[in-house]
């Protein structure tokens, strides 16, 4: 073997051995996201199986009652006692109900056990996504969550209603009347046990085979709705660029990959259900051939060889719906492994265990020692410091990639810094429950979201408790009352998805109303006026002047018409302060801030 050979053995070993380990791992993972999830229907789940105890029970009843009216009853009746043949009927016919009845009230059990799952499997993605970290959705697109919340939780969704009936009653059904066959004849039931030899190794094969294909299905179909998704976000930059054959030839692959990972798994499947078949049918033909000669050299009744052979079919019958089960348990457990995947990412800006509480924040901001990286071994802040006393209003401008975004969401809390604090009137923001610091600071950004719903709904958000004139007053000092009240409802006028009834600017007037009514310490404009015109910009900027006094405010703006309205200009360059003052003192100065001034004027010009 060469060298070339040899090494490519290893590496594909370790490969394998890694698959192996990492797919323990995430079983593992998933077992404990399960036992979660059951342990608070634990008495419907032990009543469950009692109630399925009984349904096999009453199932099971039945070839005993065959055989005795074989061997028993059907002699008496031609002594003339037709008796035990009418209790052996009669005993029949009970168990067939009890059974019918057990099974109904199973599967009404099931199904209220695995909606209850669902539902608060559901709410966990949910809640849990709201929760994470505005980090973990830049790297983690929208369409993987809506992968976790949609396609993952369908396939559990049909195992829990199509599968958990067939796996409980088959499983439970193949354990009994494998017990039962050993107690009516000893041979016969050892010679059955023989069969699942046989049948445990091409149920390991394809165990191993089918949950690398389905976690090869969850991918692709993640990837399916990501592109999907993202297509629609961005409809009118594919259409504008005339995007829309690369678009689909993206998504043509990924669909491809799809569909071939599916492809495999029914290839997998149909392997898989004829070799139990041939293994069942294999066992039913030699004992009816042993137990037949059993039957002849008199060692076996032939009641008991009959219903040998009806309980050899009943355990062999549900293995063509354990087969059917498995197959939708695997899907479900390549799903499962991912919403735990989710479910178990931590907040990169956690909840701190013991809050310091700050009901009435004044806005005194401090950032000490801060520096930050988005990517490890990239500052993007090196040693940062910032005084920003209650009341004062700074503006931060510098050229794009200078670092001013960035400040302003480690004031927002959205990131922690990687060494340093910052603090909000003395107190670490780390220390601050979420809703003290939500309440304490606000960020407008330039794309301003809005969700459907009454303009009303949208500029309470921020403060669901607030009255209708309150939200009213919020819309005037803002100046956005005179478009809103032109709207065919007014304040409540639905403003669609995405406030795609407004115009950007209209939208971005909502979004101040929004921030003022919330009445924050800390106002962050992050660009909040690059989407206005000049009208509504000098609108805005008019307002500010009087929302803005006795609140601290941090302004990042290109447009220097904006910063004019600041008590303090800091000029940022690679993530440090190079100026520091007022508009007036840096404008009558030489360095770049009067520069960016007297180009942003000639522009004017």
């Amino acid at each position: 073997m060469s060298t070339d050979q040899s090494w490519r053995g290893v590496a594909a070993e370790d490969t394998d051995e890694l698959e192996h380990a990492t797919g323990v791992k995430l079983q593992a993972r998933s077992r404990r996201l399960l036992r979660v999830l059951a342990r608070p229907h634990k008495r419907l789940l032990v009543l469950a199986l009692l109630v399925v105890i009984a349904d096999q029970v009453a199932a099971l009843a039945g070839p005993l009652l065959i055989a005795y009216a074989i061997d028993t009853a059907v002699p008496e009746l031609v002594d003339g006692n037709g008796r035990p043949l009418t209790w052996a009927i009669l005993g029949y016919l009970a168990a067939g109900l009890i059974s019918a009845l057990m099974r109904m009230a199973f599967t009404r059990l099931a199904g209220r056990i695995s909606q209850n799952i669902l539902l608060d499997l559901r709410k966990r993605v949910f809640d849990h996504s709201q929760e994470l970290s505005v980090s973990f959705h830049e790297k983690y697109t929208s369409g993987k969550v809506i992968s976790r919340m949609t396609s993952d939780l369908d396939a559990i969704s049909d195992l829990t209603e199509q599968g958990l009936d067939g796996l409980v009653t088959g499983a439970l059904s193949v354990v009994v009347v494998a017990g039962t066959l050993l107690v009516l004849d000893l041979p016969l039931g050892l010679a059955v046990l023989l069969g699942f030899i046989p049948l445990y190794g091409v149920t390991r094969w394809f165990q191993r085979r089918s949950i690398r294909i389905y976690r090869r299905t969850r991918r692709h179909i993640a990837a399916v709705i990501v592109q999907f998704t993202e297509t629609l976000n961005g409809l009118r930059a594919v259409q504008t660029f005339r995007r829309e054959s690369r678009n689909a030839k993206i998504f043509d692959e990924d669909n491809r990959a799809y569909a071939h990972a599916n492809g495999d798994v029914m290839v997998s499947f149909a392997m898989y259900t004829p070799a139990v078949r041939i293994i069942g049918n294999i066992s039913l033909a030699a004992v009816t051939v042993w137990g037949a000669v059993r039957v002849v050299n008199g060692q076996m009744e032939i009641g008991v060889l009959t219903a040998f052979l009806l309980y050899l079919r009943r355990m062999y019958d549900p293995m063509d719906e354990l087969a059917m089960f498995y197959n939708s348990f695997q899907s479900a457990t390549a799903a499962l492994e991912k919403i735990s995947g989710l479910l178990e990412e931590e907040p990169a800006v956690p909840e701190p265990k013991n809050p310091v509480a700050l009901p009435n924040p004044q806005g005194h901001v401090v950032a000490s020692g801060v520096d930050f990286s988005y990517t490890a071994g990239i500052e993007v802040l090196p040693t940062f410091d910032l005084e920003i006393p209650a009341g004062q209003t700074i503006a931060l401008v510098g050229a794009t990639g200078a670092g001013k975004s960035t400040v302003a969401k480690l004031i927002s809390r959205f990131y922690d810094p990687s060494h340093g604090s910052v603090t909000l009137d003395g107190v670490d923001l780390r220390d601050l429950s979420t809703t003290d610091l939500r309440r304490g600071v606000v960020m407008v950004t330039q794309e301003s979201f809005l969700f459907s719903g009454s303009v009303a709904d949208n500029i309470a958000l921020g403060r669901p408790e607030a009255t209708r004139e309150e939200i009213e007053l919020a819309a005037e000092e803002i100046g956005a009352a005179e478009f809103i009240h032109r709207l065919p409802d007014g304040f409540d006028t639905d403003v669609r998805k995405r406030g795609g009834r407004l115009s950007a600017g209209q939208r971005q007037l909502v979004a101040f109303a929004r921030a003022f009514l919330a009445d924050p310490a800390v106002l962050i404009l992050d660009e909040a006026t690059a989407s206005l015109d000049i009208p509504s910009e000098r609108a805005v900027q008019a307002a500010l002047r009087t929302v803005l006094d006795g609140r601290t405010a941090v302004i990042i703006a290109h447009r220097l018409s904006t910063v004019s309205i600041a008590d303090r200009v800091l000029v940022m360059e690679h993530g440090r302060v190079v100026e520091d003052g007022t508009p007036a003192e840096l404008i009558d100065g030489v360095g770049r801030f009067a520069d960016l001034h007297a180009a942003w004027r000639d522009s004017l010009v």
